[in-house]
């Protein structure tokens, strides 16, 4: 019997809501260090060339690695392993003969057998442990990471440190010329940058760490189920926990890609269980998440969270895919019967995994997908509420990919609950809440939380961002506009008053209004507008009271349903404040239709 493949994380305390996602995330709480002698330091490292490639067949193969079997033949790490500033290979002991790169050993038995590789210290030997498969990583996580244990469903439980959430303020982004002018900077984004030097300087601390170890593990993995536009990733790692989570949630090639697999696309060196330099400049405290889409690399020290390599490969691809004209979203995704797809957005708590997730309709994923001209694709091979294949799933479409989506549902659980349940959006106000991105946050979600609190992310993940969002919502309107899809703002939250007053919507009236958008019932309904913010509305839907449709109908006390009213609107308004100024194309008229279809009042 093949071994699970599940795995599971056991979390501790030290997590708080992200203000962008709504996701837990970790908050670092270390006070701010800056280093004061830096350029000192700075001026005694020298800016060197890439390393060339291992060298193969062969050439400058040593008496040392003729010794060995052909199976333990040694290799270097691969280019993408070798230190930036050791570009001369490793030092050599007095007698130990001259340093060279190695030959590759192709394995002919086992795609996975393990090679052995030359650190940079001296001869120390470091054995590479390539693809390994579920079974063999669980093998390697029991007998040698301590806290890891197989519970009674068969996935791995493993400790992930003191981290337990992403750590979004040690994120970094290297600006230079090119993401000078290309990223999302300044206020409400959640690009902080870092110089080059300093990229470097931390990549050198995690090269030189996975260097000295006795064993490394490393994927080789695809992103995105469309094979025109898939990207070849390489994760390095000094954990099984990480590989097999990443084994898990990217997508696997088969032994055929593996052995043709090549140069990657992208690399993350994953060095987390060792701390980076919080003297060091960009930095502020010991754990460091830099990515460098010039060099097409992630460095991460500090934090064995493993969803950092997730996240980073989710941002890698809101850069690189709208290069190419395809819009990156984070987004549920299913299919009917009869090929209609519905994408669903919403941030943690608005349903969007249980929207999505519909045992009459194929599941194509429930996170992170691609809008090309080819139709959706899922980015990823797994679902994420625990990572595991996304094949484990009874009604899961493989390959997961599907036509042009028919509907685009934007989830929010208002807690103020004003909005109505469902409100079907014309093109303007779509990208209007799109960008905004809103839900809101209740008592018991977060610590000193009493009353309702409005929470935005733009384009409903705002965190993992690379573009401006209107950038993203301009090519939402533009796809949605050539295959004909229609825009629906879907509320899972209270109804009849706000959060402890009213109560919450039922989650089958729910389902049943989105039968309705998947039926096509809703695009002949009847509808009428609410006064504010402007939305259609419609006043009947089959199998859900028509009493409920309209807001205002469930609020005993009219005069503190509009009070309220008012207040979300202005909340809305005051956090579109920081997009209103941005053009989209040549003019601001897009712009102003887009300001047009927020609250008005």
């Amino acid at each position: 019997m093949a071994a699970p493949t599940g795995l599971a994380r056991i979390e501790t305390n030290g997590k708080k809501k992200d203000e962008m996602t709504g996701e837990y995330v970790y908050a670092d709480s270390a006070p701010p260090v800056r280093a004061q002698t830096m350029e000192e330091l700075h001026s005694l490292q020298i800016k060197r060339s890439t390393p060339t490639t291992p060298i193969k067949d062969g050439a400058g193969a040593t008496p040392f690695a003729s010794a060995l079997s052909e199976e333990q033949q040694l290799e270097s790490i691969s280019a993408s392993l070798a230190s930036l500033t050791r570009e001369y290979g490793p030092k050599v002991v007095k007698g130990d003969g001259p340093a060279a790169t190695l030959q590759k050993h192709h394995q002919h038995l086992h795609p996975a057998a393990p090679a052995i590789a030359t650190s940079d210290s001296s001869l120390k030997l470091t054995h590479v442990l390539n693809n390994l498969s579920p079974a063999e990583l669980y093998e390697q996580a029991i007998k040698y990471e301590k806290g890891s244990f197989i519970t009674s469903t068969g996935a791995l439980a493993t400790l992930s440190g003191a981290k337990t959430g992403r750590s979004p303020k040690d994120k970094r982004v290297v600006k230079n010329e090119l993401t000078a002018q290309e990223l999302w900077w300044g206020k409400g984004s959640p690009n902080i940058e870092m110089d080059e030097r300093s990229f470097l300087t931390n990549r050198e601390r995690a090269v030189d760490y996975l260097n000295s170890l006795d064993k490394v593990f490393v994927n080789d993995q695809f992103l995105n189920w469309d094979p025109e536009n898939r990207i070849k990733v390489r994760i390095i790692s000094a954990r099984a926990y990480h590989s097999l989570f990443m084994y898990n949630m990217c997508i696997r090639p088969t032994d055929e890609e593996l052995k043709n697999f090549g140069t990657p696309d992208f690399t993350i060196y994953n060095a987390g269980m060792f701390p980076c330099n919080r003297y060091a400049h960009s930095t502020t405290s010991s754990t460091s998440v830099d990515i460098n889409l010039a060099r097409k690399e992630m460095v991460i020290l500090g934090t064995q969270y493993a969803g950092e390599m997730k996240k980073g490969l989710f941002g890698l691809m809101h850069y690189l895919m709208p290069k190419r004209g395809i819009l990156s979203l984070h987004s549920g995704c299913n299919m009917g019967k009869d090929g209609d797809v519905a994408l669903f957005f919403g941030l943690s708590g608005t349903g969007k995994t249980t929207l999505s997730t519909d045992q009459n309709r194929l599941l194509i994923g429930d996170d992170e997908h691609c809008w090309s001209d080819n139709g959706v694709s899922n980015i990823e091979g797994e679902n994420t509420r625990a990572a595991y294949p996304i094949e484990y799933i009874p009604n899961a479409k493989i390959p997961c990919v599907g036509p042009h989506p028919k509907n685009v549902i934007l989830l929010a659980c208002d807690a103020f609950g004003v909005l109505p349940p469902v409100s079907k959006l014309n093109l303007a106000q779509t990208m209007y809440h799109f960008i905004s991105g809103y839900t809101a946050l209740v008592a018991g979600t977060e610590d000193g939380i009493k009353e309702p609190q409005a929470t935005f992310s733009a384009c409903f993940g705002a965190a993992f961002l690379m573009l401006h969002p209107t950038k993203y919502a301009a090519m939402l309107a533009e796809k949605m506009q050539k295959y004909g899809a229609t825009g629906w703002l879907v509320n899972t939250g209270w109804s009849g008053g706000r959060y402890g007053v009213g109560n919450r919507i039922k989650l089958a009236y729910t389902r049943k209004i989105i039968d309705a958008i998947h039926s096509g019932e809703l695009l002949t309904a009847n509808y009428k507008k609410t006064e504010v913010f402007g939305l259609e509305i419609p006043t009947e839907i089959n199998g859900v009271p028509s009493e409920i449709l309209d807001p205002i109908n469930t609020w005993t006390d009219k005069a503190a349903y509009k009070e309220t009213l008012l207040t979300l609107a202005g909340l809305f308004k005051k956090n579109f404040e920081v997009f209103a100024s941005y053009k989209i194309g040549d003019d601001s008229s897009l712009t102003d239709e887009i300001l047009a279809a927020g609250p008005n009042f």
